[in-house]
């Protein structure tokens, strides 16, 4: 092995969001400097499994506001305010329209081209 390739490895304080601390090795800082957490998992929401929703500069009030009408509406087709689904009224059937075949150009096959 290579002589001053690996890291300092030494003892660092770790000081939890609650104040609590303790004393683990690591290569970060010097021996004996301090850690302090902004997330750790006695508080972080992925580890207690308790989720809260923050409303920072009132961005979740402005998302609400913005897309309120955006909601399922019951409509023809939607959902009724039941819960199941309405079928749509039929649309009256078009007969077929003769005229409309008759006034499109028939097509015709361009002739094909000689090697």
């Amino acid at each position: 092995m290579k002589a001053n390739v690996h890291p300092d490895y030494h003892e660092i304080n770790v000081v939890m969001t609650d104040g609590t601390s303790f004393k683990t090795r690591s290569t970060m800082g010097k021996a004996g400097d301090t850690l302090r957490l902004d997330i750790d998992p006695k508080t972080h929401p992925a580890w207690t499994g308790q989720q809260r929703m923050m409303d920072t500069g009132g961005q979740v009030a402005k998302f609400n506001k913005r897309f309120a009408g955006m909601g399922m509406k019951a409509g023809p087709s939607g959902p009724s305010p039941t819960g199941k689904a309405t079928a749509a009224p039929a649309a009256p059937k078009a007969a077929a329209a003769p005229a409309a075949k008759a006034a499109a150009p028939a097509a015709k096959k361009a002739p094909a081209a000689k090697k």
